[in-house]
């Protein structure tokens, strides 16, 4: 009888949560951002936003909430009514990252969210001086195993993508990096070009300008293949280093509880959106590779995500700020 009477249950949340997708999105929609406007993940945003306003004739209000790496960002998600109302572009930092650097985190990324879809993934790019002496990646195998912990990379700051992806490398290639960490990886461009620090680490949108220029030299790029943005500069692991892949990514999540059929439906509209011809084009410009799989793939690359960058951040000893 109680086996039954759970079956109902089942069936009856089932047919509710069907009903309630069916009438949504009947208000606006709140999507929260952890970063300031004109970032990365806000344009993300914002060229989302619009387009599920335009399919729905329902407004997606873009809420910034940057700080404390996503923290502050994920747990007001976390915490909202799970009714499809509240959404997070969420990034790297805030459902991975953070779970191994931050002290006393109030959410749970596996726990306390519905994942709807992967966006997008980001490359990095290895950047050294125009004037430093190792010219490929397996120069800078060579040169850092003869002078342990002589060479320098430059980063945005202590658990940044450039810093973890930069401590990827040192584990895989077996050398010492010293890591100067900056405020911000525009301070961190500054001292690498002038010849302070001989590396960094930075997403190649970023790095693509002052490659364009002969600033920078390109060594590698972060992925598993090579970017559209820099199709002449090898992966890492065309360059030697097995095992290497570190992108930053994006992603959109609800509040756990939120009904499936409204996860669906949301899955649905945002990956049309991604395939859209113009929308990837763009981000295949700017170094992004558009992505737009199901739920149970990006909890699944979350999970793997944690326990990825976990490991990296205990053999680096790496602390947050």
């Amino acid at each position: 009888m109680r086996s039954k009477g759970i079956q109902i249950l089942a069936v009856a949340l089932l047919m509710a949560g069907s009903a309630a997708a069916q009438d949504y999105p009947s208000r606006p929609i709140r999507m929260i951002v952890p970063s300031t406007p004109g970032g990365s993940v806000d344009m993300l945003a914002r060229s989302i936003g619009p387009r599920l306003s335009e399919r729905w004739g329902q407004q997606v209000v873009i809420d910034n909430r940057s700080g404390a790496g996503g923290v502050i960002a994920a747990e007001l998600t976390a915490k909202a009514p799970p009714d499809g109302y509240t959404l997070i572009m969420a990034t790297i930092a805030s459902m991975a990252t953070n779970v191994s650097l931050a002290r006393n985190l109030p959410y749970d990324p596996v726990r306390d969210f519905a994942p709807v879809t992967l966006v997008a993934s980001q490359q990095l790019v290895l950047l050294a001086n125009s004037g430093f002496a190792a010219k490929s990646v397996r120069e800078l195998i060579q040169l850092a195993k003869a002078k342990p912990g002589q060479f320098a990379y430059a980063s945005a700051g202590n658990g940044s993508g450039g810093h973890l992806s930069a401590e990827l490398l040192k584990l895989l290639a077996g050398i010492d990096l010293l890591h100067v960490p900056y405020k911000g990886s525009a301070p961190a461009l500054v001292d690498v070009i002038s010849g302070q620090v001989p590396l960094t680490m930075i997403s190649v949108i970023t790095g693509l300008p002052q490659v364009k220029s002969g600033r920078l030299r390109a060594l590698a790029v972060s992925g598993a293949l090579r970017s559209p943005a820099m199709p002449d500069v090898p992966t890492m692991i065309e360059a030697g280093v097995r095992g290497y892949e570190s992108n930053t990514w994006y992603g959109v999540l609800a509040p756990k509880a939120t009904p499936r059929p409204i996860v669906m439906k949301l899955n649905g509209e945002i990956v049309a959106i991604i395939r859209l011809p113009e929308l990837k084009d763009r981000l295949l410009a700017e170094g992004a590779e558009p992505i737009g799989n199901t739920p149970e793939q990006f909890g699944e690359f979350i999970k793997s995500e944690i326990a990825k960058w976990g490991k990296v951040i205990r053999v680096a000893g790496i602390k947050a700020e």
